[in-house]
Protein backbone atom coordinates (compact mmCIF):
# COMPACT_ATOMS: atom_id res chain seq x y z
CA UNK A 1 0.00 0.00 0.00
CA UNK A 2 1.26 3.23 -0.58
CA UNK A 3 1.82 5.77 2.22
CA UNK A 4 2.02 9.35 0.88
CA UNK A 5 5.16 11.50 2.39
CA UNK A 6 4.65 15.23 3.06
CA UNK A 7 8.12 16.64 3.58
CA UNK A 8 8.99 19.71 5.37
CA UNK A 9 12.38 21.19 5.20
CA UNK A 10 14.18 24.15 6.41
CA UNK A 11 16.77 25.67 8.44
CA UNK A 12 16.23 25.81 12.44
CA UNK A 13 13.75 29.36 13.23
CA UNK A 14 12.37 28.77 9.74
CA UNK A 15 8.55 28.15 11.17
CA UNK A 16 8.38 24.64 9.89
CA UNK A 17 7.26 23.50 13.52
CA UNK A 18 4.59 25.63 13.56
CA UNK A 19 3.41 24.63 10.56
CA UNK A 20 3.24 21.20 11.43
CA UNK A 21 1.40 22.21 14.85
CA UNK A 22 -1.23 23.68 12.51
CA UNK A 23 -1.27 20.28 10.00
CA UNK A 24 -1.53 18.48 13.83
CA UNK A 25 -4.31 20.62 15.11
CA UNK A 26 -6.51 21.49 11.99
CA UNK A 27 -4.78 19.91 8.79
CA UNK A 28 -4.61 16.34 7.54
CA UNK A 29 -3.41 14.90 10.01
CA UNK A 30 -6.54 15.43 12.10
CA UNK A 31 -8.16 12.64 9.73
CA UNK A 32 -5.54 9.19 9.42
CA UNK A 33 -2.97 7.56 11.98
CA UNK A 34 0.49 9.32 11.13
CA UNK A 35 3.81 8.87 11.58
CA UNK A 36 6.01 12.36 12.53
CA UNK A 37 9.83 11.69 12.20
CA UNK A 38 11.49 14.76 13.74
CA UNK A 39 15.18 15.02 12.45
CA UNK A 40 15.63 18.27 14.77
CA UNK A 41 14.82 19.78 17.73
CA UNK A 42 14.03 23.54 17.70
CA UNK A 43 12.63 25.97 19.99
CA UNK A 44 9.16 25.36 19.47
CA UNK A 45 7.51 21.65 20.36
CA UNK A 46 4.65 19.96 19.22
CA UNK A 47 1.41 20.68 20.32
CA UNK A 48 0.88 17.27 22.52
CA UNK A 49 -2.95 18.15 22.35
CA UNK A 50 -3.20 17.57 19.05
CA UNK A 51 -1.02 14.06 19.01
CA UNK A 52 -4.17 11.90 19.53
CA UNK A 53 -3.33 9.70 16.17
CA UNK A 54 0.00 11.03 15.55
CA UNK A 55 2.88 8.83 16.68
CA UNK A 56 6.23 10.98 16.96
CA UNK A 57 9.31 9.46 16.33
CA UNK A 58 13.23 11.27 16.92
CA UNK A 59 15.81 10.61 14.41
CA UNK A 60 18.94 11.51 16.10
CA UNK A 61 21.43 11.53 13.19
CA UNK A 62 21.16 11.69 9.53
CA UNK A 63 22.96 8.08 9.48
CA UNK A 64 19.90 6.86 11.31
CA UNK A 65 17.63 7.59 8.58
CA UNK A 66 17.83 4.76 6.77
CA UNK A 67 15.32 2.82 4.45
CA UNK A 68 15.26 -0.18 6.72
CA UNK A 69 14.45 2.11 9.20
CA UNK A 70 11.56 3.46 7.67
CA UNK A 71 10.23 0.25 6.77
CA UNK A 72 10.46 -1.12 10.19
CA UNK A 73 8.70 2.36 11.18
CA UNK A 74 5.91 1.35 8.73
CA UNK A 75 5.57 -2.28 10.08
CA UNK A 76 5.37 -1.18 13.96
CA UNK A 77 3.15 2.04 13.59
CA UNK A 78 1.16 1.17 10.22
CA UNK A 79 0.80 4.66 9.30
CA UNK A 80 -2.13 6.16 6.39
CA UNK A 81 0.60 9.06 6.08
CA UNK A 82 3.94 10.62 6.89
CA UNK A 83 5.49 13.76 7.66
CA UNK A 84 8.68 14.12 7.69
CA UNK A 85 10.51 17.25 9.84
CA UNK A 86 13.63 17.33 7.63
CA UNK A 87 16.83 18.80 9.51
CA UNK A 88 18.08 21.81 7.15
CA UNK A 89 21.77 21.08 7.58
CA UNK A 90 20.96 17.94 5.54
CA UNK A 91 21.01 17.32 1.64
CA UNK A 92 17.90 16.18 0.26
CA UNK A 93 18.84 13.50 -2.64
CA UNK A 94 20.14 10.82 -0.60
CA UNK A 95 16.62 11.17 0.92
CA UNK A 96 15.22 11.14 -2.60
CA UNK A 97 17.39 8.23 -4.22
CA UNK A 98 18.40 5.91 -1.18
CA UNK A 99 15.99 6.55 2.13
CA UNK A 100 12.25 6.70 1.11
CA UNK A 101 11.02 3.11 0.66
CA UNK A 102 9.56 2.30 -2.93
CA UNK A 103 5.88 2.57 -1.01
CA UNK A 104 6.31 5.61 0.85
CA UNK A 105 5.11 8.18 -2.05
CA UNK A 106 6.51 12.11 -1.73
CA UNK A 107 3.23 14.06 -1.77
CA UNK A 108 4.64 17.46 -1.15
CA UNK A 109 7.86 19.26 -0.03
CA UNK A 110 7.17 22.30 1.74
CA UNK A 111 9.64 24.66 2.29
CA UNK A 112 10.33 27.65 4.83
CA UNK A 113 12.83 30.06 5.10
CA UNK A 114 13.32 32.98 7.75
CA UNK A 115 13.09 36.21 5.74
CA UNK A 116 15.99 38.20 7.17
CA UNK A 117 18.53 35.19 7.35
CA UNK A 118 18.15 34.08 3.69
CA UNK A 119 20.56 36.01 2.31
CA UNK A 120 23.29 34.92 4.86
CA UNK A 121 22.57 31.57 3.93
CA UNK A 122 22.19 31.90 0.35
CA UNK A 123 26.01 33.35 0.63
CA UNK A 124 27.44 30.78 2.99
CA UNK A 125 25.18 27.56 2.56
CA UNK A 126 24.05 28.25 -1.42
CA UNK A 127 24.37 24.62 -1.95
CA UNK A 128 22.22 23.33 0.63
CA UNK A 129 19.65 26.64 0.14
CA UNK A 130 19.08 26.37 -3.30
CA UNK A 131 18.45 22.90 -3.16
CA UNK A 132 15.67 23.18 -0.58
CA UNK A 133 14.01 25.88 -2.53
CA UNK A 134 14.44 23.98 -6.05
CA UNK A 135 12.53 21.10 -4.84
CA UNK A 136 9.64 22.82 -2.86
CA UNK A 137 6.48 22.72 -4.12
CA UNK A 138 4.97 24.91 -1.67
CA UNK A 139 7.90 27.97 -0.68
CA UNK A 140 7.18 30.12 2.63
CA UNK A 141 9.16 33.25 3.59
CA UNK A 142 8.62 33.83 7.46
CA UNK A 143 8.85 37.19 9.17
CA UNK A 144 8.81 39.46 6.47
CA UNK A 145 9.43 43.69 6.45
CA UNK A 146 8.43 45.44 3.45
CA UNK A 147 12.14 45.84 2.84
CA UNK A 148 12.64 42.36 2.85
CA UNK A 149 9.89 41.77 0.43
CA UNK A 150 10.78 44.34 -2.04
CA UNK A 151 14.43 42.77 -1.86
CA UNK A 152 12.51 38.82 -1.97
CA UNK A 153 10.55 39.87 -5.17
CA UNK A 154 13.81 41.35 -7.21
CA UNK A 155 15.78 38.36 -6.40
CA UNK A 156 12.89 37.13 -8.75
CA UNK A 157 13.14 33.04 -7.02
CA UNK A 158 10.50 32.22 -10.44
CA UNK A 159 13.91 31.41 -12.02
CA UNK A 160 14.94 29.06 -9.74
CA UNK A 161 11.64 27.43 -8.89
CA UNK A 162 9.24 27.58 -11.89
CA UNK A 163 6.44 25.52 -10.62
CA UNK A 164 6.09 26.48 -6.39
CA UNK A 165 3.33 28.41 -4.65
CA UNK A 166 5.55 30.81 -3.19
CA UNK A 167 4.03 32.99 -0.28
CA UNK A 168 5.61 35.89 2.08
CA UNK A 169 4.28 35.70 5.85
CA UNK A 170 4.84 39.34 7.12
CA UNK A 171 5.28 40.37 10.75
CA UNK A 172 1.37 41.14 11.61
CA UNK A 173 0.33 37.46 10.50
CA UNK A 174 -0.61 38.33 7.15
CA UNK A 175 0.27 36.73 3.99
CA UNK A 176 0.93 38.07 0.42
CA UNK A 177 1.51 35.48 -2.65
CA UNK A 178 5.12 36.23 -3.97
CA UNK A 179 3.84 37.43 -7.29
CA UNK A 180 1.90 40.37 -7.83
CA UNK A 181 1.48 40.16 -11.86
CA UNK A 182 2.99 43.42 -12.07
CA UNK A 183 7.02 42.55 -10.91
CA UNK A 184 9.60 43.63 -13.76
CA UNK A 185 12.89 43.43 -12.97
CA UNK A 186 14.33 46.05 -15.71
CA UNK A 187 13.49 49.54 -16.61
CA UNK A 188 11.09 48.94 -19.80
CA UNK A 189 11.52 52.92 -20.42
CA UNK A 190 14.79 52.88 -21.55
CA UNK A 191 15.48 53.36 -25.02
CA UNK A 192 18.13 50.04 -24.72
CA UNK A 193 17.22 47.66 -21.92
CA UNK A 194 20.85 46.57 -20.64
CA UNK A 195 21.29 43.16 -19.49
CA UNK A 196 24.00 43.29 -16.60
CA UNK A 197 26.42 40.05 -17.29
CA UNK A 198 25.33 38.68 -13.74
CA UNK A 199 21.45 39.34 -14.46
CA UNK A 200 20.81 37.40 -17.54
CA UNK A 201 19.41 34.40 -16.01
CA UNK A 202 16.44 37.32 -14.57
CA UNK A 203 16.19 38.07 -18.16
CA UNK A 204 15.62 34.68 -19.27
CA UNK A 205 12.72 33.77 -16.63
CA UNK A 206 10.81 37.41 -17.30
CA UNK A 207 11.15 37.37 -20.96
CA UNK A 208 10.20 33.60 -21.17
CA UNK A 209 7.47 34.01 -18.75
CA UNK A 210 6.16 37.04 -20.19
CA UNK A 211 7.47 37.80 -23.88
CA UNK A 212 4.93 40.34 -24.64
CA UNK A 213 6.23 42.62 -22.26
CA UNK A 214 9.96 42.74 -24.42
CA UNK A 215 7.86 42.97 -28.10
CA UNK A 216 9.56 45.50 -30.15
CA UNK A 217 11.74 46.46 -27.44
CA UNK A 218 15.89 46.97 -27.80
CA UNK A 219 18.46 44.78 -25.90
CA UNK A 220 21.48 44.90 -25.63
CA UNK A 221 24.03 41.93 -23.84
CA UNK A 222 26.77 39.34 -24.24
CA UNK A 223 25.86 36.06 -25.20
CA UNK A 224 27.43 32.96 -26.22
CA UNK A 225 26.87 31.73 -29.85
CA UNK A 226 25.14 28.58 -30.78
CA UNK A 227 24.23 27.27 -33.74
CA UNK A 228 20.90 25.21 -33.39
CA UNK A 229 21.37 21.40 -34.46
CA UNK A 230 18.20 20.58 -33.79
CA UNK A 231 16.85 23.45 -36.06
CA UNK A 232 19.14 23.95 -39.23
CA UNK A 233 19.60 27.65 -40.09
CA UNK A 234 18.48 28.98 -36.92
CA UNK A 235 20.74 30.62 -33.70
CA UNK A 236 19.71 30.06 -30.31
CA UNK A 237 22.78 32.35 -28.49
CA UNK A 238 22.15 32.19 -24.68
CA UNK A 239 24.56 31.38 -21.66
CA UNK A 240 25.27 28.44 -19.06
CA UNK A 241 23.56 29.13 -15.58
CA UNK A 242 23.95 27.32 -12.40
CA UNK A 243 20.52 26.32 -11.13
CA UNK A 244 21.93 24.30 -7.80
CA UNK A 245 24.99 22.92 -7.93
CA UNK A 246 27.83 22.54 -10.50
CA UNK A 247 25.99 19.14 -11.57
CA UNK A 248 23.33 21.12 -12.32
CA UNK A 249 24.46 23.53 -15.25
CA UNK A 250 22.08 24.24 -18.42
CA UNK A 251 22.12 25.89 -21.06
CA UNK A 252 19.62 28.86 -21.71
CA UNK A 253 19.10 30.00 -24.92
CA UNK A 254 17.01 32.23 -27.51
CA UNK A 255 16.08 31.82 -31.00
CA UNK A 256 17.53 34.33 -32.89
CA UNK A 257 17.44 35.85 -35.84
CA UNK A 258 20.07 37.71 -38.75
CA UNK A 259 23.33 36.25 -40.72
CA UNK A 260 25.63 38.39 -38.35
CA UNK A 261 25.93 35.55 -35.94
CA UNK A 262 26.56 32.67 -38.38
CA UNK A 263 29.90 34.45 -39.14
CA UNK A 264 30.91 33.22 -35.39
CA UNK A 265 31.62 29.83 -34.12
CA UNK A 266 29.83 27.84 -31.31
CA UNK A 267 30.82 29.10 -28.10
CA UNK A 268 32.45 32.70 -29.18
CA UNK A 269 31.49 35.08 -27.29
CA UNK A 270 29.79 38.33 -28.88
CA UNK A 271 27.66 41.41 -28.24
CA UNK A 272 24.44 42.28 -28.79
CA UNK A 273 21.72 44.49 -30.04
CA UNK A 274 18.58 42.79 -30.42
CA UNK A 275 14.89 44.31 -31.24
CA UNK A 276 12.73 41.94 -29.68
CA UNK A 277 9.37 40.19 -31.36
CA UNK A 278 7.08 37.30 -30.34
CA UNK A 279 6.95 34.74 -33.10
CA UNK A 280 5.65 31.27 -33.32
CA UNK A 281 8.32 28.57 -33.05
CA UNK A 282 7.96 25.28 -33.77
CA UNK A 283 10.81 24.90 -30.58
CA UNK A 284 8.62 27.18 -28.52
CA UNK A 285 5.25 24.76 -29.38
CA UNK A 286 3.65 28.28 -29.69
CA UNK A 287 4.60 31.41 -29.59
CA UNK A 288 8.01 33.06 -27.97
CA UNK A 289 10.30 35.04 -27.53
CA UNK A 290 12.86 36.23 -30.63
CA UNK A 291 15.93 38.30 -30.39
CA UNK A 292 16.12 39.84 -34.21
CA UNK A 293 19.81 41.07 -34.51
CA UNK A 294 20.54 44.84 -34.87
CA UNK A 295 24.11 44.17 -34.03
CA UNK A 296 27.04 41.62 -33.14
CA UNK A 297 30.46 42.09 -32.55
CA UNK A 298 33.28 39.79 -30.82
CA UNK A 299 33.83 40.06 -27.17
CA UNK A 300 35.86 39.10 -24.23
CA UNK A 301 33.52 36.87 -21.76
CA UNK A 302 32.51 37.62 -19.06
CA UNK A 303 33.97 37.43 -15.61
CA UNK A 304 31.82 34.90 -14.63
CA UNK A 305 30.76 32.66 -17.90
CA UNK A 306 28.11 30.50 -15.80
CA UNK A 307 25.00 32.46 -14.31
CA UNK A 308 24.16 31.66 -10.49
CA UNK A 309 20.98 31.98 -9.99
Amino acid sequence: MDIPVYLVVGFLDAGKTNFINGCLEDGFARKDRTLLLCCEEGEEEYEKNALDNVTVVTVESQEALTCSFLKECEKKYQPKQVLIEYNGMWMLQPLFQDVLPANWVLYQVMTFVQAETFELYAKNMGQLMMEKITNADMLVFNRCTEELRAALRKRNLRMVNRRADIYLENDDGTSEDYLTGNECPFDLKQDVIDIPDDDYGVWYVDVMDKPERYDGKLVHMKLMVCHSKKYPGIECPGRFAMVCCANDITFYGLLAKGDELRKFNNRDWVEVTARMSVEKHAAYKGKGPVMNMVSVAPCDKPKEEVVSF
